[in-house]
């Protein structure tokens, strides 16, 4: 199949998939997700985590770890900046686009990826940060850990429908589990907002019990892994327009 019909494949299968719409409408919030990858086998891994059965939103579906920005995220050290290009594509198609906005969605998904798995996303060689942002940030210092931005892949952005009972303006990122500087046990559980994390073939995580968009994002993730996460690749842009989903390319 081409990537064209790929690409119309993914548009179907959004604008097809049953929702209710019994909210009131809202404006999107801006949110990051954080794809990890495990790349030393002989095929790529993704890490999923499942969603507590008790949630009113998506209760029991398999996930990326993600969420909004924070004050924090704006306001937190980093080692070294985006790629130009990851850059350039986050501040595209937005209102008030500024460096400073695309950084602090770069940050909110390693934040959330260390709320919701224990995982810290960074280096450890430049010490502690200093006067780090009171909550989740601070904890990052207290283990030595800077996070780390030069590595980030953009992989997409998609934008809830209108009328669903949270709507977020998501960006998904991607970096390799390598980059995981240190981990917290314990984070994961029966009573935690994810109770368990899964490292699945790619393959083998289409047939998890995922959120219509979660299964088009690892799409877009293999045929991003079959161009070598190449930084000219384009960005895919998914919104829905008068009731239909577009894709868009960044």
């Amino acid at each position: 199949m081409t990537d064209a019909l790929k690409s119309d494949a993914h548009v179907v299968t959004l604008t097809s998939a049953e929702r209710e719409r019994k909210w009131p409408n809202v404006r999107p919030k801006d949110a990051a997700t954080l794809i990890l990858l495990d790349r030393q086998g002989p095929s790529p891994k993704v890490l999923m985590g499942r969603r507590h059965p008790g949630h009113k939103f998506m209760p029991g579906k398999f996930v990326f770890p993600g969420g909004r920005i924070e004050a924090g995220d704006r306001r937190m050290a980093a080692a070294g900046a985006l790629d130009a290009k990851v850059e350039e594509r986050l501040m595209a198609r937005v209102q008030r686009a500024t460096q400073g906005r695309a950084r602090a969605l770069a940050l909110a998904a390693i934040r959330e990826t260390y709320e919701e798995t224990g995982l810290l996303l960074g280096t450890t060689d430049h010490g502690a940060p200093d006067e780090a942002p009171e909550g989740v940030w601070s904890e990052f210092a207290a283990h030595g850990v800077f996070p780390t931005l030069e590595n980030l892949h953009f992989i997409a952005r998609a934008i809830t429908p209108p009328r669903r009972p949270k709507r977020f303006d998501t960006r998904f990122f991607a970096a390799e589990a390598a980059d995981i500087a240190h981990k917290v046990e314990g984070v994961v559980g029966p009573d935690s907002e994810l109770v368990e994390l899964v490292w699945v073939e790619l393959e083998e995580a289409q047939r998890l019990d995922l959120p219509t968009i979660t299964g088009v994002i690892l799409k877009e993730l293999q045929t991003r892994l079959d161009g070598g996460l190449a930084p000219w690749m384009p960005v895919p842009f998914y919104y829905e327009v008068q009731g239909k989903f577009r894709r868009d390319e960044l």
